[in-house]
């Protein structure tokens, strides 16, 4: 398999670019190459007009296995034991979760398979998550004497404490049912319902205004740390600006009028 080809991408007539992790002899490892065509790929949809909405899916039995092991272990074999490149990895990972958070887009993760410590964290960084009801999830670190400290921060954003606590200090695997149950995920479908139940959540989304979507995804991830009344004082100047909107005063006249609305995305 060409390198080029261990992340795919699909665009449709709706907007809805599938990205899909198309490396599954490696169970879709987040590699040095799979992190860096996901960052290139998450920075061009964010800048291209003509994608509204973002499925993140996966081929094989394995959604994502977190980090190349194999690679983390020959990582080791510099003077300094791997510190810097542990350090250039890590940041490298880090950086594209949070390149799904900023991305103007919506995300949704697509889960089959498995999705264990970076791959959990993968599913945890995603806007809307759909999982097959076989699919499993887990930060297994422990077992291995590693603490998933970065599959953390997206996960405990994620799910109450006790929940993440459980999932961190355990290593368990966590079964699609209760992932829901969580808030890990949204829903989990039969698999052969699985593509069809996240397209038609895709398409939803992608006949709303982009503008619209971006605007309020930026502001829900950036007031969920403020205190209440900085978080409304933020809210109150997002949805002033949001207002004076064309696509806004279009929405509101299009409701009034009971006729369905144009989108300039602006």
């Amino acid at each position: 398999m060409l390198k080029a080809e261990i992340l795919t991408r699909e665009l449709d007539a709706d907007g809805i670019l599938r990205l899909t992790l198309n490396d599954p002899a490696r169970r879709n490892a987040l590699s040095e190459e799979m992190l860096a065509q996901l960052a290139a790929a998450f920075a061009g949809a964010a800048a291209d007009p003509a994608v509204r909405v973002i499925v993140l899916a996966a081929k094989g039995p394995a959604f994502c296995a977190g980090h190349d092991l194999k690679e983390m272990t020959a990582g080791r074999s510099g003077p300094d034991e791997g510190r810097a490149y542990f350090v250039r990895v890590l940041t490298q990972c880090s950086g594209v979760m949070q390149g799904i958070v900023t991305c103007p887009k919506p995300v949704i993760a697509e889960v089959t398979g498995v999705a264990t410590a970076a791959g959990c964290q993968l599913v945890a960084s995603c806007d809307l998550a759909i999982a097959a009801d076989t699919a499993t999830f887990s930060t297994p670190g422990v077992h291995i004497g590693l603490f998933c400290s970065t599959p953390m921060v997206a996960l405990s954003r994620n799910v109450a404490a006790k929940h993440a606590m459980e999932m961190l200090l355990t290593g368990d695997m966590i079964p699609a049912d209760r992932a829901a149950d969580m808030g890990l995920i949204n829903r989990a479908v039969a698999v052969d319902d699985l593509r069809d139940t996240t397209m038609d959540l895709a398409r939803k989304i992608a006949s709303k205004s982009s503008m619209t979507l971006a605007t309020g995804k930026r502001a829900f991830y950036a007031q969920r740390d403020m205190t209440l009344s900085d978080a409304y004082d933020y809210a109150t100047q997002v949805m002033v600006e949001n207002m004076l909107a064309r696509d806004a005063s279009e929405g509101i006249d299009a409701f009034i009028a009971k006729r369905a609305p144009a989108w300039q995305d602006a």
